[in-house]
């Protein structure tokens, strides 16, 4: 069992859209804050958007207006509905806490061509 299954992940073609899910354990996903990480290829683990369990959402300044964080408590889940995708979006995409736990799920990978 992992604490966290993110899938969605795939290949698509700039300007195109993609939607991440992730099932969280009870554990993980009953803290305050969930969000979605990214490592691109070369670079560090980046936070790039994060909502809390009364819907408060932050996102970093590279996606803002183009991807949206949601989540249903019900279910335990937290997606990232991401539109108009650039190449330099590629990367392993991961969902965690924020700030996150120690483990981390394998992540859904994120390719973007054009």
């Amino acid at each position: 069992q992992v604490p966290m299954v993110e899938s969605g992940g795939g290949l698509v073609q700039a300007g195109g859209s993609l939607r991440l899910s992730c099932a969280a354990s009870r554990s993980i996903f009953s803290f305050n804050a969930m969000g979605w990480y990214r490592q691109a290829p070369g670079k560090q683990r980046e936070l790039v958007a994060s909502i809390t369990r009364g819907g408060n959402t932050n996102y970093a300044d590279s996606v803002k207006g183009r991807f949206t964080i949601y989540r249903d408590n019900a279910e335990n889940a937290v997606y990232l509905q991401m539109n108009s995708l650039k190449p330099e979006d590629k990367a392993v995409c991961y969902c965690n806490r924020d700030p996150p736990a120690e483990l981390w799920g394998q992540g859904t990978q994120v390719t973007v061509s054009s």
